[in-house]
């Protein structure tokens, strides 16, 4: 049997298998993220495609914790509908340079995260309490003194939370706050009066300064003037006197603005119901205790210090 042209054949079969092998291409080696890149923070250098994708996804889909005084309140991203591009920042750190960091933009509803930002003023917030009189002694008015409050900074802890929630490393953020000075102190306090039944005097002070004393008739036994810390609220220049539903004033009839008027010129009326310091048209009783209840002054002095006082000012009667 020749045997050649089996050799030659088996030899064309080897040479054909060969081009073949030589025909196809090569498998394309699987890409990598250049080294020491991150996304938002999130360190995904020697990573592909699809391991860096789920590594940042996990590392943004953490809480946000926002810490104060010990206390700390998480935030998922679904509260504020936080949502980011991970396949569009993946593929940028394909193609960054080594060490590179690439942001990570986050879309978020503004109304959910002011809202959020709200629930922690009113949280941690506090107003400013204002200064208080509380009494009085010999020495004049006492105070409560004012507290300062504390405010969130809304609008800078919005920015701060945006920014958070663009850093996947979810580091805690810190509460910030400011003080919230008290508008009114016992140095800026303004006008107090005080009144003595027993001696029968009005004392005006600005906050503990004494400005001026002045004699006044005050509540007879029968209809005394009643102790206590009130505060002006009425205040009326040439008043009407108008008879109160009282025993003493049945059957009077009111009375108009003029020198008859047992009101005199100037009414300023206390929160102490139908209690009243004003002028008065019997100024031989001042000094004595014989009104109604009111506090009776010189018409002259109660248009003065008509002048020194305002709705609100407290008034001490002792």
């Amino acid at each position: 049997m020749n045997s050649a042209p089996v050799l030659r054949t088996l030899a064309a079969l080897v040479l054909a298998a060969g081009l073949a092998c030589a025909a196809t291409p090569a498998a394309a080696p699987t890409r990598v993220i250049p080294a020491g890149v991150s996304v938002g923070g999130v360190r995904v250098g020697g990573l592909s495609a699809e391991p860096a994708r789920l590594r940042v996804q996990t590392a943004f889909a953490r809480p946000v914790s926002v810490a104060y005084q010990g206390r700390v309140l998480t935030v998922t991203p679904r509260e504020v509908a936080a949502a980011i591009s991970v396949d569009a920042a993946v593929s940028s750190a394909l193609a960054a340079t080594p060490r590179s960091d690439i942001a990570l933009p986050v879309k978020y509803s503004h109304e959910k995260l002011d809202k959020l930002v709200a629930v922690l003023a009113h949280r941690y917030g506090r107003p400013a309490r204002a200064a208080r009189v509380t009494g009085a002694t010999a020495a004049g008015p006492t105070f409560a003194p004012a507290k300062p409050g504390l405010a969130v900074d809304a609008k800078t802890m919005h920015a701060a939370l945006v920014q958070l929630l663009q850093d996947g490393t979810r580091a805690p953020l810190q509460l910030l706050t400011h003080t919230v000075p008290a508008k009114r102190t016992v140095a800026n306090f303004g006008p107090v009066i005080v009144i003595t039944r027993g001696v029968n005097t009005l004392k005006l002070y600005d906050g503990r300064q004494l400005v001026r004393t002045f004699h006044v008739a005050t509540g007879q036994s029968a209809y005394p003037t009643p102790g206590g810390v009130w505060r002006i609220v009425d205040m009326q220049r040439n008043p009407w006197w108008r008879p109160p539903t009282s025993d003493w004033a049945r059957g009077l009839k009111p009375i108009p603005p003029g020198p008859s008027n047992p009101l005199g010129t100037r009414w300023m009326g206390l929160d102490a119901s139908g209690v009243g310091i004003h002028g008065t048209n019997a100024p031989a009783s001042i000094g004595y205790s014989l009104s109604h209840g009111c506090i009776r002054m010189q018409v002259p002095e109660a248009e003065w210090l008509f002048q020194h006082v305002q709705l609100g000012t407290p008034v001490v009667i002792l």
